[in-house]
Formats: C-alpha cells, sequence, structure tokens
C-alpha cells in the first residue's frame, strides 16, 4: 500500500440476501468507480458466508468524499433494501503493515 505513511481503511462485513437481484453488476461498477476517485488506494475482497471488502484510502475526507458520491449513495440505498440482511462498516486508521509472500521469495 503506502510504505511509511499512515493511511485509512474502510472495513465493510455483510451477510447477503438470497439471490442475485443486480447485486454483481453493482459491484463491479462500484469498483471501477472507486478506483478513480481521489485518494483511493487500493481494495480487497472476500466473501464466503460473511463478506469482507476492505477499500484503502489516503484521508478521512477522500472516504467522506466517496460516500457522498451519488452512485455510490444509491448502491447503498439498494444494499439496504435489496441485497444485504445485515452489514457492518469500520473505519480504521492504518499505522503500520507488513506481508509475506512465497511468490515474492521465489521471484527474487
Amino acid at each position: 500500500m503506502q510504505q511509511g505513511k499512515p493511511y485509512y481503511a474502510v472495513i465493510f462485513t455483510s451477510l447477503r440476501t438470497a439471490g442475485e437481484k443486480g447485486y454483481n453488476d453493482m459491484s463491479k461498477r462500484m469498483m471501477d468507480l472507486a478506483k478513480n476517485q481521489p485518494g483511493f488506494i487500493g481494495v480487497e475482497s472476500a466473501r464466503e458466508d460473511v463478506g469482507i471488502t476492505v477499500s484503502y484510502w489516503e484521508t478521512l475526507e477522500d472516504i467522506q468524499q466517496w460516500r457522498l458520491h451519488s452512485e455510490h449513495k444509491e448502491a447503498r440505498k439498494q444494499g439496504k433494501e435489496i441485497w444485504y440482511s445485515e452489514f457492518k462498516v469500520r473505519i480504521c486508521q492504518v499505522l503500520r503493515e507488513y506481508d509475506f509472500s512465497t511468490q515474492k521469495k521465489d521471484a527474487q
């Protein structure tokens, strides 16, 4: 992500309702939009029973501007009405990161 500089993580955990109902198209659209927002750093996502999406941002102001984006507001509205039985959003400051990968080791 960003070495040496704190940044922010928005952690979105969710339980889905049954059926697709346009969810996949909206999810792709939100990913495409977020990637073009000022301050967007990256995103990681996984889903089994519980969905977890973590998006990374340079500042809290960048997160707020994404929250106010008109298409994102509509997606959140549809999420409450159609796609999610429950969800939780957490916003955290990332002070440090480190990683491990056998692929990085093999590449050296």
